[in-house]
């Protein structure tokens, strides 16, 4: 396919901008309820959760509206970027892998948007904890859905590994402008990508252990994954470090709303803040 230029998909940054934005107030949310929760002394929530917390709360129904108009807009970008690699990650084994990855959370953040609508509109949702294993189960049913479900762990997996090398390598950084607020930042940027990169990493465990021993019942998702987290030695302090991780995703989230470079629409003369971290430990300009 050829490649269209910056301006022809100019249009392609405002989506992203929404998107961004709707996702850091998703993550903020599960984060920030989570915590609240577990200093109360109960336990961290999962998404549908979180949302549902927010519906019923003083301002949440705003919240919910912008998280409804983002996560749309989130799944298209995501798809828009896959077909037309606005992000430049090439058409070899390796780049096309990250892309059908975009197309794969853009249809997860669609989800998000369908559950914010539902608590809006609708009767609400019955929550991670009860679907995703309904779901597996009935992948499982299928002739070689065990297989299926142990591909769809691998590739979760996949992606956990994707964030925690994306924040150990700081190659998050060649994707952001370069401006003060995101030098200042940069440390809670990276534990904000690592501690998302944790969480996938988790998701993807417990369907690998679903597909193992053929029990849907231990595939499932944030809620889940915290589950599991609180149930290792120091449990309660690593899941408290976990969300405040969390904190810090919704903050690059929102960081990617504002200062996302996409080197197929943006101002190629942007720098990233890669090149000035780069630059000024080797003493350049």
């Amino acid at each position: 396919m050829a490649k269209m230029a910056g301006n022809d998909m100019g249009w392609a940054i405002p989506l992203m901008r929404l998107g961004y934005g709707g996702r850091g107030l998703v993550y903020l949310a599960v984060a920030g309820i989570s915590l609240w929760s577990l200093y109360r002394g109960g336990q961290a929530q999962d998404t549908s959760s979180a949302l549902g917390w927010l519906e019923n709360s003083w301002g949440g129904g705003a919240a919910l509206f912008l998280i409804l108009l983002g996560m749309p807009a989130y799944a298209v970008w995501r798809v828009v970027d896959a077909v037309w690699d606005l992000e430049d990650y090439g058409s070899e084994a390796k780049g096309i892998v990250a892309r059908l990855g975009m197309v794969v959370t853009g249809i997860i953040h669609l989800g998000i948007g369908v559950l914010a609508f539902s608590l809006l509109f609708g009767s609400g949702s019955e929550g991670e904890r009860s679907s995703i294993p309904r779901y597996v189960g009935a992948i499982m049913a299928w002739p070689g859905g065990r297989w299926l479900i142990g591909l769809v762990a691998l590739l979760i997996l996949g992606a956990g590994a994707y964030y925690l090398r994306q924040g150990w390598r700081n190659d998050y950084r060649k994707h952001l402008r370069a401006n003060h607020f995101t030098a200042r930042w940069n440390s809670v940027l990276k534990a904000g990508v690592m501690a998302q990169g944790v969480v996938i990493g988790v998701i993807g465990l417990l369907f690998l252990f679903a597909a193992w021993r053929a029990n849907p019942q231990e595939a499932g998702g944030v809620g889940e994954a915290f589950s599991w987290l609180s149930e290792q030695a120091y449990g309660r302090l690593l899941v408290i470090g976990v969300c405040l991780g969390l904190v810090g995703f919704a903050i690059f989230c929102f960081v990617n709303a504002a200062y996302r470079i996409v080197p197929k629409a943006s101002d190629p003369n942007i720098r990233s803040l890669a090149d000035k971290l780069i630059g000024g430990a080797t003493g350049g300009r």
